[in-house]
């Protein structure tokens, strides 16, 4: 399997792919190792995890340069997605005695009643190549603190941090059968399906989470799929600084080149703010830099995948035939690499693939609305429900539309952010269960109840 640098389109890798008697063995190896995990106490399976954090944190320059190298993200931006995963492992180990350790629900004279958390066994985390440290610390992290052992498949476009990963966790000082990365494409994730694994747990498209699901839910283990999104955001009227709004928004927009579930992908606008705003979102995004992603102040590098230029061409062509206008962009960058101009289009309607279908990419549709209630029809009119955000100097108003979306976080005056202390989760075509929080840490165990009669 060759790994391709996106900016240059040059190989700089190639790898042996899992089969299915490798995968075989990397899974019995788990199995063994699992149950002595298990045993461990948990303040020193907590200690391993502090030490690979350390470990992020000791190699972030090599690591960055690697993760850089074959997704395209400017390196600034990879150094921030490391030091974000240290940050979520701060949380998780600070807060895993708490919610994996015994919980004692009724005590009498006679009898306590106590709830035991058990890890799940051996899972597997087919992961994405977007964020492939904070996806994957979102799932191997509290998986590894509950004690299961994982089978980590990454992203055939993020295969090489896959393997730094691996190779920092036996550095930290845990067992090399208890964390095994799986090498391969599409069809090693097939295989890892018709596995006896514990549990599932995946992150990319609908159409995969969907097409996993499915395939595994006869077997009734946990199977948890965090998928993309077309995450909707409000501009009021009553918004204090226009130009500050503006700023973030496209950076909430742009950030990653658009490469982000949770990525602002759809902006409605009040019509007494939509002129001042358009100018000045325009502006923000021409002041960021294109080029070469190892370059300082470089924002925007390459889209990781080649295949998803075509896809932000045909959102273009559509928008363009039903009558959007384009303030900026609208096609690939020529040269080498996967480079797609960052791409402003107005006038807009909801009938359009471009406010309809995530974009992944550097490309976003401005509509203006003329109050509330047509801003929160067209926020709900979507298939997803990952995120909304609402911007406005009322806090109880931007609450009353949040609560009326159906999305598993709701911003107001943010957007695109993510923390470890809050449950990471999806609705409809965005999946379901979640990640990061008490409820993340306690996914990857089922309880047992106690019931325990004294004398």
């Amino acid at each position: 399997m060759n790994v391709i640098n996106p900016a240059t389109e040059q190989i700089i890798a190639t790898l042996a792919e899992d089969n299915a008697q490798t995968l075989q063995t990397k899974w019995e190896r788990l199995k063994t190792a699992q149950p002595l995990w298990q045993a461990h106490p948990l303040e020193e399976r907590i200690a391993v995890v502090q030490k690979f954090s350390a470990l992020l944190e000791t190699n972030k320059e090599q690591l960055a340069h690697v993760l850089t190298s074959e997704v395209g993200k400017p390196l600034a931006q990879s150094r921030n997605e490391i030091n974000g995963a240290i940050s979520r492992i701060n949380w998780l180990t600070q807060n895993a005695a708490k919610y994996l350790g015994d919980e004692v629900m009724t005590e009498t004279a006679d009898l306590e009643e106590r709830i035991s958390y058990e890890p799940l066994g051996v899972v597997v985390n087919i992961s994405a190549w977007n964020y492939p440290y904070l996806v994957g610390v979102n799932v191997f992290v509290p998986a590894l603190l509950a004690g299961n052992a994982v089978l980590y498949k990454p992203s055939e476009y993020a295969s090489l941090t896959g393997l730094e990963i691996e190779r920092l966790w036996i550095q930290a000082g845990l067992n090399e059968d208890l964390f095994v990365a799986a090498i391969g494409t599409g069809n090693v994730g097939a295989i890892l399906l018709d596995m006896p694994f514990d549990g599932y747990f995946f992150t990319g498209s609908y159409k995969t989470g969907q097409f996993i699901y499915n395939k595994v839910a006869a077997k009734m283990v946990p199977c948890q799929c965090e998928l993309g999104g077309k995450d909707p955001l409000y501009v009021t009227d009553d918004v204090a600084d226009i130009n500050a709004v503006a700023a973030g928004t496209a950076d909430g927009a742009f950030y990653n080149n658009g490469q982000s579930c949770c990525s602002v992908e759809r902006i409605y606008v009040h019509e007494k703010n939509y002129d001042a705003y358009v100018a000045a979102f325009e502006k923000e995004v021409q002041s960021w830099k294109t080029g070469d992603p190892t370059e300082d102040g470089v924002y925007f590098g390459p889209l990781t995948r080649k295949d998803q230029i075509a896809v932000l061409e045909a959102q273009v062509a559509d928008a363009l035939q039903k009558g959007a206008k384009i303030i900026t962009g609208g096609k690939r960058q020529e040269g080498k690499g996967y480079y797609f101009q960052p791409t402003i289009l107005i006038e807009v309607t909801s009938d359009m693939q471009v406010m309809k279908d995530e974009s992944f990419g550097p490309i976003i549709g401005i509509m203006k609305v003329k109050n509330d209630a047509e801003a929160l029809a067209q926020m709900r009119d979507t298939e997803y429900g990952l995120t909304a955000s609402v911007y406005s100097s009322d806090q109880q108003r931007a609450a009353v539309l949040l609560q009326q979306v159906n999305a598993g976080s709701g911003y107001w005056n943010c957007c695109d952010r993510v923390s470890a202390a809050l449950p990471w989760s999806g609705r409809n075509h965005s999946g379901f269960g979640a990640t990061l929080s008490h409820a993340g840490l306690r996914a990857f165990t089922k309880p047992k109840g106690y019931h325990l009669r004294k004398g």
